[in-house]
């Protein structure tokens, strides 16, 4: 006897079972590798080698418009964060892909050296 709760529920266990699937069992990465801000672009001539999987070829094809971050291709891609930076990783190693930290946001100056600038130049031209 079926109900109609079986299909719900094998969709479910597919899910589940997907990520192990697709890193090939690999657990996840140091994340001094790859930060949630982590900007990923495809390298200008891409190796020529074995076919890729569909998410890594899904990975270049997004990576392909220029610099997204871990988590925007986690988002396009509704993977797991742990499991996109395992498949950016391989894409890296492979040279495929590109990597590099963020630009740092820029640090704020002391308000009273402004300040002083401000008066030095007010006093010499008026």
């Amino acid at each position: 006897m079926t109900t109609d709760d079986e299909p719900e529920l094998e969709h479910e266990a597919a899910e589940l079972v997907r990520p192990y699937v697709i890193t090939n069992g690999r657990d996840l990465l140091d994340d001094s590798d790859f930060s949630l801000i982590t900007l990923v672009t495809m390298h200008t001539e891409p190796p020529r080698t074995n076919p890729l999987d569909p998410e890594k070829l899904r990975l270049l094809e997004l990576c392909s418009g220029g610099f997204l971050s871990i988590a925007e291709i986690a988002g396009h891609t509704r993977l797991p964060v742990g499991v996109v930076k395992i498949l950016v990783s391989d894409l890296a190693r492979e040279g495929y892909l590109y990597s590099r930290a963020p630009i740092p946001s820029a640090q704020l100056v002391d308000r009273q050296i402004l300040e002083e600038v401000l008066n030095g130049l007010q006093a010499r031209f008026g």
